[in-house]
């Protein structure tokens, strides 16, 4: 087929002054601004969702899931769809200081500013970590991101195309008029059997704080309006205008929706009734590993500074979960980066090759001593002048041997 030359040239001068630039094809259609399949677009038009509607993110770690829930016409929130979490750091529990490996759990905030579509993981977006009372409770950390590339220290790490799709949710709900989306982060789907499979866990009197949040959404649907105060999440709350919140005062005057305050009632009665009926069965499944409290976070963050260093340390952070007791008893695989051991042979071979020349320097020197110090010797005994070639063949005898010539393959980056 012929392409009609109007149509043609402005291609070929767009890709010429692509490559004149450095730039790509990429960067003409860049990937944060696909769109999402018509197979999505059409879930959402049956669902009464328009592609530009507000939307809330959940994760939950122990199912290593995240879900994207979007806004419809009668003002209520469903599920478009759910993606498998390709990798997140850590254990369950919340990030406590930098360096603790830890992804975070809480109630957070996604802002425009806080989207990256030139991101080194292939598409990203910042969790908001620290919150409110992440701040409130001297948590420390920064970047931690929902991003491609399935690698995590810190985050949440989806496939790339995992990743471009909940950005494609993210921008289009922003394009229509979306100020901030609410990102959940929950160790488990708090259901009363796995909130009884915790109970002894030291995180949770934080996560049946998260639960409340949990609960609100369950019952309406509609993702909670988040405060804090006196160090915790308050949810669905109206206060006084002239009687501010903060993260760390007492809790001012509050008050709840009546229906509100009945359905949840009976939402926790039912609950209730629920945990003390699994608690008395016991685990039918084990708990998985969590992070024991700032102690172990403080640990795990000295042995990510050790590693960062290039010290040898092992191959798997310390832990303190009951899981691990056995494990910590036994001799641990000691390991260091890649990249320390890189530099330490590249350290090696400049000595080598420095030490090569400096002997390579010294060769003809320490020759013609030792040639004049033996001809000194012979001359007296033989009373008749050295021959022009015996040098030649004292050096021969006397002379530390040439050194032989490295192989070309090891000349090479010297």
């Amino acid at each position: 087929m012929k392409i009609p030359t109007h149509i043609l040239a402005p291609l070929l001068l767009t890709l010429f002054l692509a490559g004149c630039q450095g730039s790509s094809v990429e960067d003409l259609a860049p990937k944060s601004e696909k769109q999402l399949s018509e197979k999505l677009v059409k879930l959402m038009k049956t669902k009464g969702m328009s592609m530009t509607a507000p939307v809330m993110v959940r994760i939950f770690k122990e199912e290593s899931v995240l879900e994207v829930w979007k806004r419809k016409d009668n003002g209520r929130y469903d599920i478009v769809t759910s993606y498998k979490i390709c990798k997140w750091s850590g254990k369950l529990g919340p990030k406590f200081i930098e360096g603790d490996r830890q992804a975070p759990e809480g109630f957070y905030s996604v802002r425009p500013g806080q989207m990256n579509p030139k991101s080194s993981y292939y598409l990203s977006f910042n969790t908001g970590f620290p919150n409110a009372l992440d701040s409130a409770l001297g948590r420390t950390g920064a970047n931690l991101m929902v991003h491609g590339a399935c690698s995590s220290s810190g985050c949440y790490s989806m496939t790339d195309a995992q990743v471009q799709e909940i950005y494609a949710f993210a921008r289009d709900a922003f394009k229509g008029g979306q100020d901030s989306i609410q990102l959940q982060a929950f160790p488990f789907r708090m259901t009363a059997a796995n909130m009884a499979r915790y109970k002894d866990d030291p995180n949770y009197p934080f996560w049946k704080n998260l639960k409340e949040g949990y609960d609100h959404f369950e019952i309406t649907k509609v993702p909670p309006k988040v405060d804090v105060c006196e160090k915790k999440y308050v949810f669905n709350n109206t206060t006084d205008p002239n009687a501010p919140i903060a993260a760390t005062a007492t809790c001012p005057p509050m008050q709840q929706p009546e229906t509100l305050k009945m359905a949840y009632q009976s939402y926790q009665t039912t609950y209730d009734a629920a945990f003390t009926s699994m608690a008395g069965k016991g685990s039918i499944q084990p708990p998985s590993r969590s992070i024991q409290g700032l102690n172990e976070a403080k640990i795990i963050a000295e042995w990510s500074a050790r590693r960062s260093r290039g010290e040898r340390v092992t191959q798997e952070p310390p832990s303190l979960s009951p899981q691990d007791k056995d494990a910590a008893l036994k001799p641990q695989v000691m390991v260091r980066l890649a990249s320390a051991v890189a530099a330490d042979k590249a350290r090696e071979e400049r000595d080598a090759s420095k030490r090569h020349r400096m002997t390579v320097a010294a060769i003809p020197a320490t020759t013609a001593s030792t040639a004049n110090q033996v001809a000194a010797n012979v001359a007296p005994a033989a009373q008749t002048p050295i021959p022009a070639a015996a040098p030649a063949q004292v050096q021969d005898v006397a002379a530390p041997a040439e050194p032989a010539k490295k192989a070309w393959w090891k000349i090479i980056g010297n």
